[in-house]
């Protein structure tokens, strides 16, 4: 009998610590995405691209576009001023794990103008490396 329970609180150890890791990259994660809405709420492009990887893909139904030079220059086009970039806010966001180094986000994204407002979702695949977690795919809709 002994064997058996000390199986099983070895397992729920185990798990326990499992959790309390990934919720760290969870919050890591999350602490990115903050400081993007808050880099683009200044009207920062390029700081907000530092939450990218330099090998970033981003698909849209406009097509995709790969690198973060090109991806950067994309969005400094479409968004040239702080009025044409507004107060973009995530929310609804769900974290998982996908292996040790990577990880998927999916959630929504407002962007509020003076003239309109504008939304959807996106699923985001993140990279761990060395400067911390990057995203690696946007797919936004």
């Amino acid at each position: 009998m002994k064997p058996i329970l000390l199986t099983i609180l070895s397992q729920l150890i185990l798990i326990s610590c499992g959790n309390r890791s990934f919720q760290a990259e969870d919050q890591a994660i999350r602490a990115v995405m903050a400081q993007q809405e808050r880099d683009w709420d200044a009207g920062d492009i390029k700081a907000f691209m530092n939450g990218y990887s330099d090998s970033v893909c981003f698909i849209s139904p406009k097509g995709s576009t790969c690198g973060r030079a090109q991806v950067t220059a994309n969005y400094l086009k479409s968004y040239p001023d702080k009025s044409a970039m507004g107060d973009l806010t995530f929310d609804r966001l769900e974290v998982l794990p996908a292996g040790d180094d990577h990880a998927w986000c999916t959630g929504r994204w407002s962007l509020v103008r003076a003239q309109d407002t504008l939304g959807g979702g996106f699923s985001l695949f993140w990279e761990r490396g060395p400067a911390g977690w990057r995203i690696l795919r946007d797919h936004t809709y």
